[in-house]
């Protein structure tokens, strides 16, 4: 029998109809870090275990957080909750590590991935100040140079130390802002421009982004673009 693969990111599939619970329904599975490919697998699942109809229309709740050097962070009801797009931007951040065969997911990776997730404020100014993901990219590999053409990386590349630095200086100046509200990726952009010594701030300031932009930017820590879909 011939095996049908994917080359891409995990997709959802989801209904809004609970259907009764005798009635058997299928899924496609597809493994959470598989990104070169995998079987097609049909799984039985019970749909009330996953949805919940309130007046013909389904919500869905995900817990999502991004990795801190701070464990007491982790179980903390009080730490901040990171946005859709910080977390999707994280995400595209490893995705693009791993593209170029790097051990490690660094201020630069960060950089791209804001890039690549693109619907941000933080992406929107960075787009708007002729910073680009080709160039990002391209001035990556010039800074940091290419990887062995048969090295892999991880599925999941480690933050270097300080990419995690970027992530707990977001949390931390969300705490300070005393806001309330989910930490943007104006946070995660800004961060990285606070690792003075990392990759990803010398390539901001290689394309002209310096304290001025900073603070411009620093305007919009707490507000985020609303996508209108009407």
């Amino acid at each position: 029998m011939a095996t049908h693969r994917i080359s891409s990111l995990p997709i959802a599939i989801s209904t809004s109809l609970c259907l009764p619970s005798k009635r058997r329904d299928y899924r496609l599975a597809l493994p959470f870090t598989s990104l070169y490919g995998t079987r097609l697998l049909l799984k039985p699942f019970n749909l009330s275990c996953f949805v919940t109809k309130h007046h013909s229309s389904t919500t869905a709740t995900v817990s999502l957080s991004l990795p801190t050097a701070k464990p007491e962070r982790a179980t903390s009801e009080k730490s901040p909750i990171w946005s859709a797009r910080s977390i999707k931007s994280f995400a595209m951040a490893e995705l693009e590590a791993r593209k170029l065969k790097y051990p490690n997911t660094g201020t630069e990776a960060l950089l791209m991935g804001i890039l690549v997730e693109g619907t941000s404020h933080a992406a929107k100014f960075l787009r708007a100040n002729g910073i680009t993901l080709f160039k990002v990219r391209e001035e990556t590999v010039n800074l940091l140079g290419k990887s062995d053409m048969y090295f892999f990386s991880p599925e999941h590349p480690p933050l270097t130390e300080q990419a995690q630095k970027v992530l707990d200086w977001a949390v931390d100046e969300k705490l300070k802002s005393g806001e309330s509200g989910e930490i943007t990726t104006t946070y995660l952009l800004l961060g990285i421009w606070s690792e003075k010594e990392s990759a990803g701030h010398k390539i901001l300031a290689t394309f002209g982004f310096n304290d001025e932009k900073a603070k411009e930017l620093a305007k919009f820590l707490n507000n985020d673009i609303v996508l209108n879909y009407k």
